[in-house]
């Protein structure tokens, strides 16, 4: 006979809970350390701009014209053009495309047009109703943190956690907040991530699936996982997620022939999003859209990274799915992404701010592994 089946290396990590506990004292000195060089490599990155230098990776961290108040100028009021036009009754790919000449903006690729979802969401609740809409979604994330949570923290942290979630969804009171895409798919991401269960997921990928129609940038989330779920043996979660992506990948076609066919052979192309940055891009977008804007930058950028801490000490599903998101976002910026592209931080938000709660203990963890292994030599 057969014995019973052995337990996925998922299954454990799910099983060991919170990671820091069960590091060797070299483990738990290496995470440490590795937080450090985070903290000081962020924090020498704004040495040159704090200094008055001309680096220009400290430029982007913290540059002397806000690039928030240039881009409500640029993106935002372009958004709003195409949506009042949406409104007065005009096609979402006629109205884009036309706004996105006069204004000298690419339609080139086609992802330079942003979805129509969010336009047809405005012309249908107004963009009003758009900002009201997710300031539910941040309460969405927040009673999820309270309500059958698979996250082993206290009611302490839960309460601390919760207080940075409503400070990162009250963006929505912006009057700009319901024309920007990235931040209404970052509420949603944020609800995923929070709202899922092992037992009741699909309220997860809704949430999920509501982000992608909003914001193709949101794919490697899902993709995320998908892998994750494959790895834990989630069969029918897999399948949904697969079939989600599928809809998504059939919609995004349709997209790039609507916008193809009305395309001109004088409209402009987009530079690209080989830029190579550097993570000075994923920090300048969290010391702009964040609180942080309200520190000194030798203050704000090892603040920026604090957060990742939090969440790695979490462990299990949440956590590590969360590390790897977060992580791979920041990546994925520091190598595509221009310095322009600062808000794409965004999708990452309010979420990755609530890590700031959980931080404290994670350290905690970590510095009682090693007094407690030195103890043992002694």
């Amino acid at each position: 006979m057969r014995g019973p089946a052995r337990p996925s290396l998922f299954e454990w990590w799910e099983a060991l809970g919170r990671p820091f506990p069960h590091l060797p004292r070299w483990a738990a000195a290496l995470v440490l350390a590795v937080a450090l060089a985070m903290g000081l490599g962020a924090a020498a990155v704004v040495a040159p701009s704090a200094a008055g230098g001309p680096e220009r990776g400290a430029e982007a961290v913290r540059p002397a014209t806000s690039p928030a108040s240039a881009r409500a100028k640029g993106d935002m009021a372009l958004y709003s053009r195409v949506a009042a036009r949406v409104v007065a009754g005009e096609g979402y790919y006629a109205a884009a495309l036309a706004e996105h000449r006069a204004s000298g903006y690419p339609t080139r690729p086609f992802v330079t047009i942003r979805l129509p979802t969010l336009a047809w969401a405005q012309a249908a609740i107004g963009a009003d109703g758009v900002r009201w809409l997710a300031l539910a979604l941040a309460g969405g994330a927040i009673a999820a943190l309270f309500r059958r949570s698979p996250l082993p923290v206290s009611i302490e942290e839960r309460i601390i956690a919760a207080a940075l979630l409503a400070a990162g969804g009250g963006a929505a009171l912006s009057p700009l907040a319901g024309y920007d895409h990235d931040f209404i798919a970052g509420v949603l991401l944020s609800l995923a991530l929070l709202a899922w269960r092992p037992d009741r997921w699909w309220p997860a990928l809704l949430a999920a699936a509501a982000a992608l129609a909003v914001r193709e940038l949101a794919v490697p989330f899902v993709v995320l996982w998908l892998a994750v779920a494959l790895a834990a043996r989630r069969r029918a979660e897999a399948l949904a997620l697969a079939a989600v992506l599928a809809l998504f990948l059939v919609g995004l076609a349709a997209h790039a022939f609507a916008v193809d066919a009305l395309r001109l052979p004088g409209d402009l192309a987009s530079q690209g999003w080989g830029a190579l940055a550097g993570y000075g891009v994923p920090l300048a977008g969290l010391c702009e859209l964040t609180g942080l804007r309200h520190l000194p930058p030798l203050i704000a950028a090892p603040l920026a990274v604090l957060p990742l801490i939090g969440w790695a000490g979490l462990g299990g599903r949440t956590g590590l799915f969360a590390l790897l998101w977060f992580t791979g976002l920041a990546t994925g910026m520091a190598l595509f992404a221009r310095p322009a592209n600062y808000y794409w931080a965004e999708l990452a938000l309010p979420a990755y701010a609530i890590g700031l709660a959980f931080a404290p203990r994670a350290i905690t963890e970590l510095a009682r592994q090693l007094a407690v292994r030195a103890s043992k030599q002694i």
